[in-house]
């Protein structure tokens, strides 16, 4: 074991590719260990590593939704269950204790040293494709959370080391996949024992008193940047607001309003005037919007100092939340919320976007798709006569900014996962892909041009159940500078060859043979045109 004494500047940088690496080897653990192509292929999981006191150290680069968030599910375990022992690993799925959506479930364990000293905590989430609820992928048209699936409470799934063998039979009694839920969250707890290794051998060779030490210098050092990025951004107010097209139930516009006010590190972000929550499940809990701050800060912060923030992200101390009781941006229990984890988010993300751009006009991008596409099928499978949910984002346009256009076909922003490969769909599920590309010429025009969407055609191969929820069907993503925005997205079911548009958010029976289309919108341009 190395010489014990105070973490240099030179350290700390060691330590700091040290501990990313290990939350990046957690994510490669679970991926290879899933079932679901869910995780395996499209990579919706995030993993993270914490300190003894529950703060993030760092975090994979992963999912922006998932990791912001995962600190307050951290938060609430430890609140709930106490300093966690050797051998124990805690569950957690409830929105309204640090959680983003049912279908998004964390384990978390912790790390102890050979004298039984607490080293800090190992975090787990993967969105898991089916957790029960009224429609298959556990993503539907709902009016209350109870809907949306089976809500887990911080609770111990292991405890010393031992399964709880009620609570693992309870779990997997509720959903319709039980075989790849189970091996999901196997998978997960290989994530967990992957990055328990890395942190004792990290410990074994820099020793105790300086892993720990690192740990509260990088929160420290975050912290420091935050603060010097946040003095780069002029003083003052800035004020946006936008929209949820609906809710699926008639709610709608639903506006989202943010003021942010800038005083030299601090920086106060206040959601008033946005929207009630609504019967739809387009709420948002506080996690996700504490999640979509703590996204747009850290963006903004590295791009202004030109340096990125440590993994971790610090702990935003000088960034204060005034979020409305009871509101789409602070949903309150029983509120369905499965939409608000994944449009929602994105919604904040492009009001944040647009005031900051106010006050950093050269810095922002005009707005990119803004929504996930989110579809959910589910049935029984001829060849197997087995039950099956399929859950998947689709990518569309990113927005342009001053340096350049934007992508085509990717996840932007809250999402960071990536589109499922033909074969593994046609391979997992009765699919076939009947039309697979680029919608060329949505993205919106400008100096720079806006990325494109994509189109993706879906036969279902078998009577099923499908749920999508989207957004930007009626307005496209807004342009920046005298750029124009992008085309907005559109759902088509294809029956007997004849098309029929899809409400943005819809539950409804496909035949065998019918096909799913979901195109999704362009990014918007970036500056005008030059005459």
């Amino acid at each position: 074991m190395s010489q014990q004494g105070p973490v240099t500047a030179i350290e700390l940088e060691v330590f700091r590719h040290l501990f990313a690496a290990l939350a990046e080897e957690m994510g490669a653990a679970l991926k290879r260990a899933a079932f679901s192509p869910n995780i395996k292929e499209r990579r919706d999981y995030s993993c993270a590593l914490f300190d003894s006191k529950g703060l993030a150290v760092s975090l994979g680069d992963h999912m922006p939704v998932h990791l912001g968030a995962m600190p307050m599910s951290v938060e609430a375990a430890l609140d709930e269950l106490g300093t966690l022992g050797p051998g124990d690993v805690a569950c957690v799925n409830d929105p309204f204790r640090g959680g983003t959506h049912l279908p998004d479930i964390t384990l978390i364990s912790p790390v102890h040293w050979t004298n039984g000293e607490l080293l800090g905590y190992v975090a787990s989430r993967a969105h898991h494709s089916d957790v029960g609820g009224s429609t298959p992928g556990s993503m539907p048209l709902a009016r209350e959370v109870f809907e949306e699936g089976l809500r887990i409470p911080p609770v111990l799934l292991y405890t010393g080391g031992r399964r709880n063998d009620d609570l693992w039979r309870t779990l997997l009694a509720n959903v319709r996949t039980p075989v790849e839920r189970a091996g999901d969250l196997d998978a997960q707890m290989a994530a967990l024992n992957t990055g328990a290794k890395r942190l004792l051998e990290i410990t074994q060779k820099r020793g105790v008193e300086q892993t720990v030490s690192a740990m509260d210098g990088l929160i420290t050092y975050a912290d420091r940047l935050v603060k010097a990025g946040l003095e780069l951004i002029p003083d003052g107010r800035y004020q946006a607001e936008d929209i949820i097209e609906d809710d699926g139930f008639g709610s709608g516009p639903i506006k989202i309003c943010v003021e942010l006010f800038v005083q030299g590190a601090t920086l106060t972000v206040n959601f008033g005037g946005t929207s009630s929550q609504v019967p739809g499940g387009v709420n948002a809990v506080a996690a996700i919007t504490s999640s979509a701050t703590r996204y747009v800060v850290r963006c903004v912060v590295s791009a202004l100092l030109e340096e990125a923030l440590p993994a971790g992200g610090g702990s935003m101390s000088t960034v204060k939340l005034i979020l409305p009781e009871a509101s789409v941006v602070n949903a309150s229990p029983p509120a369905a919320v499965a939409a608000g984890n994944v449009e929602t988010s994105q919604r904040i993300t492009d009001v944040l976007l647009q005031a900051l751009g106010t006050a950093l006009p050269e810095l922002i991008p005009a707005m990119s798709q803004g929504t996930m596409n989110n579809t959910t099928v589910g049935g029984r499978d001829p060849r197997t006569g087995k039950l099956f949910a399929y859950y998947e984002t689709v990518g569309g346009g990113m927005g342009a900014g001053p340096s350049g256009g934007g992508l085509s076909g990717v996840h932007v922003h809250m999402s960071n996962s990536l589109n499922t490969p033909i074969e593994a769909l046609e391979h997992a599920y009765p699919f076939r892909v009947t039309s697979y590309g680029i919608r060329r010429g949505s993205g919106g025009v400008g100096l720079h041009q806006g990325g494109d969407g994509l189109r993706r055609d879906l036969m279902i191969l078998s009577p099923a159940r499908v749920t999508l929820l989207c957004e930007r069907r009626k307005l496209g993503p807004h342009g920046a500078h005298g750029g124009l925005e992008g085309t907005p997205g559109e759902n088509v079911l294809i029956r007997d060859g004849v098309e029929q548009t899809l409400p943005a958010k819809t539950t409804f029976t496909v035949r065998s043979g019918d096909v799913v289309s979901i195109r999704s919108p362009g990014g918007g341009g970036w500056g005008p045109l030059p005459d």
